[in-house]
């Protein structure tokens, strides 16, 4: 018999897949399905979501986990649940109940001035249980060990903060509200916050990323779909041109940039992506001062 065939390697490509997060599953878990799904353990995300939140959760995939720690610092957009008359341990539903007041005096005019106040650059102190790191451990890890655990505040900006509809129930005032945030902002903390200015404790019930950065529910897919069909979102050139300002280099100063060597400033704000002549994304870049230094080198050659 002909010795057996080796077994070849499958090459997945490098790149993005954007995934609609299900209600229940860690962010964690979410990569440990893709890394099944697309047959490599180089699968990384892009902003952690609560296991209670779901939607934009965007993945790279083998060399694209470069773009990632780029993408994370980008804005993010929310459909949010906000219960005002309650309070918990974890500024959400899945916290034990502190305290619950009456939201019967509460009126919209105040509701309006809370949300307010809450707009805008703002310091805001992250939930307890968030994975703010407290001297090198997880905050969230703290609390669990039964420590007391007081997070200083830090700057956010909450570039809008809009009121889409309120319930009153026996429970207390729900909203419904769409939330634009810088990266860091914890929506869950904008809840307690509007809780206790209007004085009645407040936490998040429901909570749907609907935008990172330029990637929103309508590049989502499911994990099912993804089971099914595995194939990526965008390839890398594709998500670095949607993602970051382009820059298109000639083929001298692409194989100067790929040897270490400094380039002449492009002019272009923040971090931008290099493109050679064929269209395929190189490296992500910044300028200072009149030369451009390259942040993540996606190619070798």
């Amino acid at each position: 018999m002909p010795p057996a065939a080796a077994k070849q390697r499958v090459i997945v490509p490098p790149g993005l897949v954007v995934i609609d997060k299900p209600d229940g599953m860690t962010s964690h878990d979410v990569v440990a399905k893709v890394r099944r799904i697309m047959g490599t353990r180089k699968v990384g995300h892009a902003g952690t979501l609560d296991p209670m939140a779901t939607g934009v959760l965007v993945l790279g995939i083998e060399r694209a986990t470069k773009l990632l720690g780029h993408l994370a610092l980008d804005t993010k957009a929310y459909l949010a649940t906000i219960r005002l008359g309650s309070s918990t341990t974890t500024d959400d539903a899945q916290g034990e109940t502190l305290s619950t007041s009456d939201t019967s005096a509460v009126t919209d005019e105040a509701v309006a001035a809370g949300i307010a106040k809450l707009t805008g650059h703002i310091q805001q102190v992250p939930s307890a249980v968030s994975a703010v790191k407290i001297d090198g451990k997880r905050a969230y890890a703290r609390v669990r060990a039964g420590e007391q655990v007081e997070i200083p505040p830090r700057p956010v900006e909450v570039s809008r903060f809009d009121l889409l509809s309120a319930r009153r129930e026996e429970s207390g005032l729900e909203l419904d509200v769409m939330v634009e945030c810088s990266s860091g902002t914890y929506v869950r903390a904008l809840a307690r916050d509007l809780g206790a200015d209007l004085g009645v404790g407040g936490h998040l019930v429901a909570l749907r990323r609907t935008r990172v950065g330029p990637f929103d529910l309508r590049v989502v897919t499911t994990l099912e779909k993804l089971a099914e069909h595995p194939a990526l979102s965008l390839p890398l050139s594709d998500a670095v041109a949607a993602a970051f300002p382009r820059h298109d280099l000639p083929r001298p100063q692409v194989q100067a940039l790929l040897q270490g060597q400094r380039l002449p400033a492009a002019g272009i704000k923040g971090t931008y992506g290099v493109f050679d002549p064929d269209g395929r994304a190189i490296a992500l870049a910044v300028d200072e001062g009149p030369a451009a230094r390259s942040l993540v080198v996606l190619t070798t050659s």
